[in-house]
């Protein structure tokens, strides 16, 4: 396991909310992160969808940890904004948050997302994020 790697999954491990929302860190390369979700009745909304704040908190994290893969040394991340598109209902058995850095700076990183709602027959986009990051520390 490289630096890197080592690092952001110490991070990873410590967030409260990845652990309760059952979250795991599913890739991590150069400028890219995958967090993996499966489904739970207890993330869901009135409808039986995940909720709009599960599909969020795992792209916002896979932005961020792709941007920390960016990062000048010595310094973390933190999201400073981000828009989010919810394209389509949530429903899926595991969902996968993609964060990939579109452009990195000495003191932001642009990046975008995508959630994946997977299924026995196969995987929809239900959301896109784009997002700024800024390095700190």
């Amino acid at each position: 396991m490289s630096d890197i790697e080592a690092r952001i999954s110490a991070s990873f491990n410590a967030q409260g909310l990845m652990k309760t929302l059952g979250a795991e860190l599913a890739s991590i390369t150069a400028g890219e992160v995958h967090i993996a979700l499966p489904f739970s009745g207890h993330l869901t909304q009135q409808h039986g969808y995940l909720h709009a704040g599960a599909t969020t908190s795992i792209v916002d994290s896979a932005c961020g940890y792709a941007a920390l893969t960016q990062a000048p040394a010595g310094r973390e991340v933190v999201t400073v904004e981000f828009k989010i598109n919810l394209m389509r209902p949530a429903i899926g058995e595991r969902f996968l948050a993609i964060g990939r850095v579109q452009n990195a700076g000495k003191s932001l990183a642009v990046c975008s997302g995508e959630v994946h709602a997977i299924t026995a027959s196969g995987s929809k986009v239900v959301a896109l994020m784009q997002a700024t990051m800024a390095y700190v520390g």
